[in-house]
């Protein structure tokens, strides 16, 4: 950024303080906290990152009304959400921009390939960022001391699905295709290797992208392998047409996938199509989740249908202004040695870290679409 677009940038800043908070303008000293979140707001994956951005609102609204005070100083929260298109590149000018914004943290990304170059910026700014949702391995392992989550990472996620595939759903023969994405190949590779573990045999690995919509070429050559089960890493804009496009070719392989298929948009994508397929979701079910029943209610009342992150991203937020409140501070530097303490019974469980910033313990929840809706199979508790 140049010298006079940063100004330009600072001017902006100075009049959404002003029209943005009236007690600004009224001379008292409340504290204005911007709180970030980044996540696909247009395109494809639109659905899931408006959903993320829903659950930071509904609690930093929560947390408004209640008010808030930190060192003996009012102070009120301001989200700065920003759309990262599920882009890598876009992922790092969005997380530049909440830096330059001065934002106090921040909740995201939704992708792991969008959080993964954007935490290094977090990191380098000394900014602490927690995903709600973000599972590759990759994420945490950079080791920067800004980078949490609050959702089982794909180490346990694949192993689950792996074995499953293996031991409960009887497959010896497994093909695998991924979308190239940090997340979809990240958590490919986890499976392929639990598979290869429990027994089951990798008969075809195949690759398409974020982007793609037409598999025929791909599901044509996994067909002549004969296998028991697919298994596609990636989200639901591709998952729904895969699944179609298999339904078309008559292959009577199961259909696995992971949280990134385990939506109401791939039922509605899918149709008639989507019955029998299989997908986990790390965490617990919406339904056995301590808060569960009750954020439905709230988020629901405001919002519609939970996609499927919402409730971590919630959780998230929390997370954060606990951190806030116990170091008595919105000032990274000081609320950041904070986090790594947290304790908190969220919506979605006992939220704790473990030493690199990732979720300790954590379930891993199997679920099949019966008449039409996801219905819950099990749920495996991973080790530490």
């Amino acid at each position: 950024m140049g010298h006079s677009m940063r100004w330009a940038a600072i001017a902006v800043a100075a009049m959404l303080a002003g029209c943005g908070d009236k007690s600004q303008q009224a001379g008292d000293d409340t504290l204005r906290i911007i709180i970030g979140q980044a996540s696909p707001l247009t395109g494809p994956q639109a659905h899931l990152g408006k959903d993320n951005e829903n659950g930071v609102r509904l609690a930093l609204d929560e947390i408004n009304a209640a008010g808030l005070t930190l060192g003996g100083k009012k102070a009120v929260l301001v989200l700065q959400s920003e759309d990262d298109g599920a882009d890598p590149k876009t992922a790092t000018t969005v997380a530049q921009k909440l830096v330059d914004e001065g934002v106090a943290g921040v909740i995201g990304h939704l992708n792991s390939g969008a959080t993964i170059p954007a935490s290094k910026i977090y990191y380098d700014n000394g900014i602490p960022q927690i995903s709600p949702s973000a599972t590759a391995v990759a994420y945490t392992a950079a080791g920067y001391n800004t980078a949490f989550r609050v959702m089982t990472n794909d180490a346990q996620q694949g192993s689950v699905l792996g074995k499953y595939a293996v031991t409960h759903l009887g497959a010896k023969k497994i093909a695998i295709v991924d979308d190239r994405t940090a997340y979809g190949q990240g958590l490919a590779d986890e499976v392929e290797k639990a598979v290869k573990a429990a027994g089951g045999e990798v008969v075809a690995r195949e690759y398409t992208s974020d982007r793609a919509t037409d598999f025929m070429a791909i599901l044509t050559s996994i067909k002549a392998k004969a296998p028991d089960v697919v298994f596609f890493g990636g989200m639901d804009p591709q998952a729904a047409p895969m699944i179609k496009q298999m339904k078309q070719l008559g292959i009577t392989a199961k259909f696995l996938g992971g949280d990134g298929a385990q939506t109401p948009k791939f039922i509605e994508l899918a149709g008639a199509d989507a019955e029998g397929a299989l997908a986990s979701n790390p965490g617990l079910p919406l339904d056995a989740m301590p808060g569960g029943a009750a954020f439905k209610a709230k988020f629901e009342a405001k919002y519609g249908k939970i996609q499927n992150y919402s409730p971590y991203a919630y959780d998230a937020m929390y997370v954060l202004v606990e951190a806030m409140k116990r170091a008595g501070s919105s000032d990274p530097a000081k609320y950041l040695t904070e986090l790594p303490k947290t304790d908190y019974q969220g919506v979605t469980g006992h939220i704790r870290f473990d030493a690199k910033g990732d979720l300790a313990g954590g379930a891993v929840t199997l679920y099949q679409v019966k008449n039409g809706q996801w219905q819950t199979l099990e749920t495996v508790q991973s080790g530490k």
